[in-house]
């Protein structure tokens, strides 16, 4: 598999044969139709790369490019009908990394694709704490040689605080830092994470710290 993408346009003929070429190419594709339902699917799944459309009812592609790039670097190509220049200018303000006006040639799309995917891979970086390994890079955790499935948000939290060993944390900070400074919800979701990383891993159960009445740290 070349790489995870995730559409979201609500012209679901367009998506679906975007989606098709994509596939074609070796890329694994999820479809979404409209924009609450792909802030869902990018809250809980790591995607390579989204295409994503600007025009779409209910949430548009403007506001969930800003919540994308404010809480990751996932590479965003903008599609729309719209080719004015100003637009062009604040998409890629707002942090889009390509921008492309339809209707679209899939040819130039898988290219684009590619060169997005491809661009500027990083090395390997990994922490290690004993038996456990967090091989940043690619989201993954390997914990007495066996991978553990993490949420996105588990690995988030974790790997924040492995890089920040012996910190104490308060639950907002965590929120602000791991979460983004718009979450909409309450600290009790850290305490939630939390309990699900040391069920998950040996490490967390003996390392992952409550401080109590401040927040949390991973101890070492």
């Amino acid at each position: 598999m070349k790489g995870n993408i995730l559409i979201v346009d609500d012209e679901k003929k367009l998506a679906d044969v975007m989606s098709l070429y994509l596939k074609k190419d070796g890329y694994k594709v999820t479809c979404s139709y409209n924009g609450d339902d792909g802030e869902i699917l990018i809250e809980n799944n790591d995607f390579d790369l989204i295409i994503l459309d600007v025009m779409m009812p209910k949430k548009d592609g403007w506001s969930l490019l800003r919540k994308i790039k404010s809480t990751s670097n996932i590479p965003v190509i903008l599609t729309t009908a719209r080719g004015e220049e100003e637009d062009r200018i604040f998409g890629l303000e707002l942090g889009a990394d390509d921008y492309m006006v339809k209707p679209i040639s899939m040819r130039e799309l898988i290219l684009r694709v590619n060169l997005r995917i491809n661009t500027k891979k990083p090395l390997i970086n990994s922490l290690t704490f004993g038996s456990l390994s967090i091989i940043e890079n690619e989201r993954t955790i390997i914990e007495n040689n066996e991978t553990v499935t993490l949420t996105p948000k588990e690995f988030d939290l974790l790997i924040f605080l492995c890089k920040n060993v012996n910190q104490v944390f308060k639950r907002d900070q965590l929120l602000d830092k791991v979460w983004g400074y718009d979450f909409i919800g309450d600290t009790r979701t850290i305490d939630t994470h939390v309990k699900s990383l040391r069920s998950k891993l040996l490490f967390c159960e003996y390392h992952l710290k409550t401080v109590w009445g401040v927040g949390y740290k991973v101890e070492i």
